[in-house]
């Protein structure tokens, strides 16, 4: 590996052994850790709020609209984490930027294992969500600025694949752990990041942008990572398309993401589980967080041969397919003669829509768009991103009973599939394969350039 940018000097030559492979996986590792905190973070009000809307203590009890906020306010703690996330990967770097998102996570779960009131719950659930909304912006950047375009897609999905595996180590944790025991649990993960990345190095890219030629030659000899220097963004680069193409794109994923209906899926998760005769609602969320983790794995295996298009148009068909269901059983469910024996079309249902949601609409949005966006611009765009993501889901979470009044439940679902067919018009005829490609020869694509790639 020769890095033709480093400068004018003498080129850095790269020897391709094993060892370098090996401390890029441990990099990704330790960078990794934060989705994992992140899906812990996500997964903890599933087994904690039953525990909490019937605890004897009157001053930590939660009642249905505290219960809801209790779950909620970890997305507007995201989105604030998504806008400070874009600062400090411009101000403080990639690497310290990871470390101090273990702070608020820590915080967070600790104010919970001590909290005196409801609002302490809350607290710690913002504190917790500002740290996952700064970890989704900054993990994909990490990854994508160390990995090799051989291996990109297939670290690059190991930051959804981490995520799941938090949500189902949470769920199974939950079946044995009370909610300050889960909240001391669910504090490790970051502690570990905390740890392991001091070890690790700074991002070749970041140190390039600061005029660290030296520290970024040391970078790339333990990373084998790929190499380009960036500059400050300023508003007028908005009106180059090399930028506000990709970030248009970005926002698009994060948009359709949110809007396949996966927050409305898992709300109804235990419901659809009892009516299916489940005698324990929490080994059906065990069940969901395993299908979750085992096709999010295929995802990042097949990845870089697949490409990130065809798992998505794969994905979207699963959803539109299984949403478009949920609606037919929703309908005849409500009828004056409701068909009572048709639990099998939910859970069947359910299954193919989180298996789709898995393979695709669930781990590639975050790669791509750490892919698409232009060096220079990562700080501004990826926030923009992040922001659009967690804003989303907070209006489809809070809205979804709304929705739910206005357009009956079967009308919901059929809005939800109908939004997973736009999501393959767009994947189809506005979404290019970044499969393979340097980050270089993505930049030049959306320049116009990618002949001279």
């Amino acid at each position: 590996l020769v890095p033709s940018d480093l400068g004018a000097s003498k080129p850095l030559v790269l020897c391709e052994d094993g060892g370098a492979n090996g401390r890029l996986f441990l990099a990704t590792f330790a960078a990794v850790l934060g989705p994992l905190s992140f899906g812990f973070v996500l997964g903890y009000s599933s087994p904690a709020i039953p525990d909490l809307m019937s605890i004897n203590d009157p001053y930590l009890r939660l009642d249905a609209t505290q219960a809801s906020w209790f779950g909620s306010i970890v997305t507007l703690g995201a989105a604030a984490g998504g806008l400070l996330g874009g600062w400090m990967v411009q101000r403080m770097g990639r690497k310290l930027s990871l470390m101090f998102s273990s702070i608020p996570f820590v915080c967070g779960f600790t104010i919970i294992v001590a909290a005196q009131g409801v609002w302490m719950l809350h607290l710690g659930r913002a504190l917790t969500g500002l740290a996952s909304g700064v970890t989704s912006l900054v993990v994909p950047l990490y990854i994508s600025e160390t990995a090799h375009e051989r291996v990109r897609g297939l670290l690059g999905s190991c930051v959804q694949l981490m995520v799941v595996i938090g949500i189902m180590g949470v769920y199974l944790a939950g079946l044995v752990l009370d909610w300050r025991w889960l909240a001391v649990f669910s504090s490790i993960p970051p502690t570990l990041m905390l740890v392991c990345m001091c070890f690790m190095p700074e991002t070749p890219r970041f140190l390039l942008s600061r005029g660290q030629r030296a520290e970024a030659e040391e970078a790339l000899r333990f990373l084998r990572g790929p190499d380009a220097p960036g500059s400050e963004f300023r508003l007028s680069d908005l009106r180059d398309p090399g930028v506000f193409k990709p970030l248009l794109l970005g926002v698009s994923l994060m948009i359709f993401q949110q809007m396949t209906g996966i927050n409305a899926i898992m709300f109804y998760a235990e419901s659809i589980f009892e009516q299916a005769h489940f005698q324990n609602g929490d080994v059906g969320s065990v069940l969901v967080g395993v299908t979750q983790v085992v096709f999010t794995a295929v995802a990042a295996l097949v990845m870089d041969r697949a490409g990130r298009r065809l798992l998505l148009i794969i994905s979207g068909v699963s959803m539109a397919l299984s949403t478009a269901a949920f609606g037919v059983y929703f309908y005849l469910l409500n009828q004056p003669q409701p068909q009572t024996q048709i639990s099998w079309l939910a859970l069947l249902s359910m299954g193919v829509f989180i298996t789709g949601f898995a393979l695709g609409w669930g781990p590639i949005p975050w790669l791509v768009m750490a892919e698409i966006l232009p060096v220079r611009v990562r700080g501004f765009a990826g926030a923009v991103c992040v922001l659009t993501n967690w804003t989303m889901a907070f209006t489809v979470t809070k809205s979804f009973q709304d929705m739910m009044t206005f357009l009956t439940s079967a009308g919901t679902f059929w809005l939800f599939s109908f939004m997973c067919v736009l999501n393959l018009f767009f994947t189809t005829f506005f979404l290019p394969e970044t499969k393979g490609k340097t980050l270089e020869q993505i930049e030049d694509m959306f320049r116009g350039s990618s002949s001279r790639a």
